[in-house]
């Protein structure tokens, strides 16, 4: 199994005003490392305030880590680089109505991507968007729908979409599934394991919902007030956390 995603003694502060002329630095992020491997899962589990979002930001480029490495594929990626490696690592958002131009029909919306990112001709980039929409489950004509007129698990796959039409190696799902009903969040979940099996997709996923880190995960690191508190095959840590944070989120969160 070659390894995807190497993160090695990653960290990451801010500042923010105290007083009339001071500053004071949260450390958001400290000494965070961990690997993921092609067609396998980590999930990255915290409360509000641990640095998951963060973290996420940080592998997609969003902002720039004070200190660490980021290896995709063996190779360092910085800031400058991630425009290359947009067709590698893709991010799916919390909210797909939030995250989807409403004025934009989905059909535009994944041939934007497409002619951003590809070299490919008009009648290729029809082909791909019919093709990746079958894929998930929609129809031809989805692609002349307006996100308003789908429903919310519908949506879900809209937003899998645009992700999935780069042939990515690597999903980052910052609490993508939240919003779902346990009903459509199961159809998502079938439908991320298959694509994984089919295509041997790496997921980053980043939520608090434990059963979905049981069943998708293969290994989890936990965060802590931005420090790892436990990273490990995800059966393991269930079984035997090492740690006290640990052990009261998932008594708290079961």
């Amino acid at each position: 199994m070659n390894t995807l995603l190497e993160v090695e003694q990653l960290s990451k502060s801010y500042f923010k005003p105290q007083g009339l002329f001071g500053r004071k630095k949260i450390q958001a992020l400290q000494n965070i490392s961990f690997s993921l491997q092609s067609g396998k899962t980590l999930a990255i589990v915290g409360e509000t305030g641990s640095g998951k979002s963060t973290l996420a930001k940080l592998l997609v480029g969003i902002e720039k880590p004070d200190s660490g490495q980021i290896r995709l594929a063996g190779q360092e990626i910085q800031i400058s680089d991630y425009k290359k490696y947009n067709h590698v690592i893709r991010f799916i958002f919390q909210d797909a109505s939030q995250s989807l131009n409403p004025l934009q029909k989905v059909g535009q919306m994944l041939e934007d991507v497409l002619r951003f990112s590809t070299i490919l001709d008009p009648a290729q980039r029809q082909i791909k968007i019919r093709q990746t929409l079958r894929q998930l489950g929609l129809l031809d004509e989805h692609a002349e729908y307006y996100p308003h007129m789908f429903s919310g698990g519908q949506l879900q796959r809209v937003a899998l979409a645009r992700a999935l039409i780069l042939d990515p190696k690597l999903l980052i799902l910052d609490q993508a599934l939240s919003a779902l009903d346990p009903s459509l969040r199961a159809q998502i979940v079938n439908l991320l394991l298959h694509l994984q099996q089919q295509n041997g997709l790496a997921y980053l996923l980043i939520t608090n919902n434990l059963q979905l880190v049981q069943h998708l995960s293969d290994d989890m690191l936990v965060l802590a007030q931005g420090v790892t508190t436990d990273y490990g095959a995800t059966a393991d840590i269930f079984r035997n956390p090492q740690h006290d944070y640990t052990r009261k989120l998932l008594s708290s969160l079961l």
